[in-house]
């Protein structure tokens, strides 16, 4: 992580994604991270951006959160890669926006993955943690040791397989040209309708919190070329790459420091 500059703390919004980021892939937030995170936006407004539907993000992020619900006006959350959005309001979770696929559209989707898996002749752990490909509602999900693998086994697959779920990726992708094919986390692809990345979150983020591009941080531990936060970088956002959550928690200090 690069040497973090005092022109950060002027910035009025910071953008997180969620897995890899402020958490280890599909786990609980920490405690420790928690804490610092409610003191951050008890300061400044924040978003979250993620792959994740909203009710990964409830079990793994806003449940944990102990802070006073005053300040939750400035916490905002994008599911699913930024087809859903809600915001705090009269003392609840409020649904801003849900962009769903429609039934035809995730019916091509499952048939591309079939395809796929046939063409790579694909031959699926003999133990799945849950759903080897969920459909999200707005997003369908791929991961390879199924939805709640632990992260040991997660961590293993990627070590030994990375080369195979971009195979599966790139192959996914030439059966569905129309739609945003992403390797995501340690074992996950994500698909959503095209033009639907972390650029177009950064966007709708603009659009829905009324905040310049010039005035956000991005906070992702995958923006390298490929990685599934790379696009945000097309929208000119100031992004910081982070290797996990302590490097990000040493951001978040960084921000709380007057």
């Amino acid at each position: 992580m690069k040497r973090l500059s005092e022109n950060l703390k002027k910035k009025k919004l910071v953008v997180f994604d969620l897995d890899g980021t402020l958490t280890e892939s599909k786990t609980d937030i920490t405690s420790e991270m928690a804490e610092l995170f409610c003191r951050l936006f008890e300061i400044r407004r924040v978003a979250v951006i993620g792959g994740g539907s909203y009710e990964q993000f409830k079990r793994q992020f806003l449940t944990k959160l102990k802070c006073s619900g005053k300040y939750f006006k400035n916490l905002f959350i994008f599911p699913t890669t930024s087809t859903v959005f809600y915001r705090y309001e009269n003392r609840k979770w409020s649904l801003v926006y849900r962009q769903n696929l429609s039934t035809t559209e995730k019916k091509k989707i499952f048939s591309a993955f079939r395809k796929t898996f046939e063409e790579l002749h694909y031959i699926k752990p003999k133990q799945i943690y849950g759903k080897l490909v969920e459909d999200r509602g707005t997003q369908v999900t791929f991961s390879a040791l199924g939805q709640r693998a632990p992260l040991r086994l997660k961590e293993k697959w990627k070590k030994e397989n990375t080369p195979l779920k971009l195979k599966i990726a790139k192959t996914l992708q030439r059966h569905l040209p129309s739609y945003e094919v992403r390797a995501a986390g340690f074992t996950s692809i994500d698909v959503t309708g095209k033009g639907i990345d972390k650029a177009y979150g950064i966007k709708q983020i603009k659009k829905h919190l009324g905040v310049s591009i010039k005035d956000m941080i991005f906070v992702g531990d995958a923006l390298f070329p490929g990685g599934n936060d790379y696009a945000a970088k097309k929208t000119g956002v100031l992004c910081l790459s982070v290797s996990g959550p302590r490097e990000t928690r040493k951001i978040i200090q960084f921000l709380l420091k007057n």
